[in-house]
């Protein structure tokens, strides 16, 4: 298989989020680590690249089924992700592929190159219904692969090209390069834009979240696009109970104070091999809070690391819970983003499409 392997960099490589290797669900063999006598420490390994991988994919949109998520529809023009967060949900589906959950995740990253075209099919039938499609449903779209693939460029021509309605959830100021073509969807109310903040501890964001963007350059995003009006909000998640929810206030009023207009967020669930995981980097970089920190996620889950019930899979349940979706709607109506969301139009959409502004 044709792969493309990024060149080393002279600036020093920013860590992964695991070196884990866990086992794949899917496969029938296992593999045991043993210690063979040559005292070989993970930090002494050689760094690993990141691959980038063709993927042949014949379709772009994923159906959504799952009443917790708004769009019916999403995109995502890469599977995997370099950026690294060691909580993140998406890390399971890279065992469709063969593929590891842990450090695979992190480096086999497979391209779509074909997304545009795949797309501006899509929108040609005469069976597409116009309606607002997700980018990032799983891996996030500004992710460093697209500095050098642009492929969410291209796709955001494709959506001002048919008029299609477009939301955007990301990790990564990368976003605002792209405010030529977010302005004119934002003209026509066709976008809506989120930056997903985790923490504004730049320790803990590094070892959380290694290769995202700083929290300074999030809300610097923020900024960016409210300054163009560009409809844009946070996302505060996954909140992570005796870890980071703590800073909730904090980051609803630096979003706030930035031009946020709305507020979303998650509590921490650990699907799959998620679970080991985000375990494994807690009891590396934050031991004494492990124990205290896994408990609270029992707590708000039945007494298990996942429910993926639809209704509480993404929020969780029980007092502390409860607690959380309250400061957060109450510093909402306080920051004033609690204005109602309209819906991005669609009456707009044509079908026989034409190239933009931008081609």
């Amino acid at each position: 298989m044709e792969t493309n392997v990024r060149l080393q960099e002279k600036k020093p490589v920013p860590v992964r989020g695991t070196i884990l290797i866990p086992q794949n669900r899917f496969e029938t063999t296992s593999r045991e680590a043993f210690d063979d006598g040559w005292e070989t420490l993970a930090e002494e390994l050689p760094v690993m690249q990141t691959q980038f991988i063709p993927d042949q994919t014949k379709s772009i949109l994923f159906k959504n089924d799952s009443p917790d998520i708004p769009n019916a529809y999403s995109l995502n023009p890469y599977r995997g992700c370099e950026h690294g967060c060691a909580y993140c949900r998406a890390r399971p589906y890279h065992e469709y592929l063969g593929m590891n959950a842990g450090i695979d995740f992190e480096t086999k990253i497979m391209v779509k190159k074909d997304a545009p075209e795949l797309l501006r099919r899509e929108f040609s039938k005469q069976t597409w219904a116009p309606q607002c499609i997700m980018m990032s449903g799983n891996t996030d779209c500004y992710q460093p692969a697209e500095r050098q693939y642009e492929i969410t460029r291209e796709l955001l021509k494709v959506f001002l090209e048919f008029r299609n309605p477009v939301s955007i959830l990301t990790k990564n100021a990368l976003i605002l390069r792209d405010l030529d073509i977010l302005k004119e969807l934002a003209s026509m109310d066709l976008v809506s834009t989120m930056l997903s903040i985790t923490s504004l501890d730049p320790d803990l964001r590094r070892r959380l979240e290694p290769r995202t963007s700083t929290a300074e350059r999030k809300l610097g995003a923020i900024e960016g696009l409210a300054k163009n009006n560009i409809r844009v909000g946070v996302m505060v998640g996954p909140i992570i109970p005796g870890l980071n929810d703590n800073e909730v206030p904090g980051i609803l009023k630096r979003a706030a104070d930035a031009g946020a207009k709305f507020v979303a967020h998650t509590i921490l669930r650990l699907p799959y091999a998620v679970a080991p995981i985000f375990q494994d980097w807690l009891e590396k970089n934050f031991p004494k809070k492990a124990n205290r920190v896994m408990t609270r996620i029992r707590m708000i889950r039945g007494g298990r690391l996942n429910d993926p019930r639809w209704g509480t899979r993404m929020t969780g349940t029980g007092a502390y819970a409860d607690y959380m979706h309250r400061l957060i709607e109450s510093l909402s109506i306080k920051y004033k983003m609690n204005e109602p969301r309209m819906p991005l139009r669609v009456d707009l959409f044509t079908r026989t499409g034409g190239r933009g502004l931008f081609d």
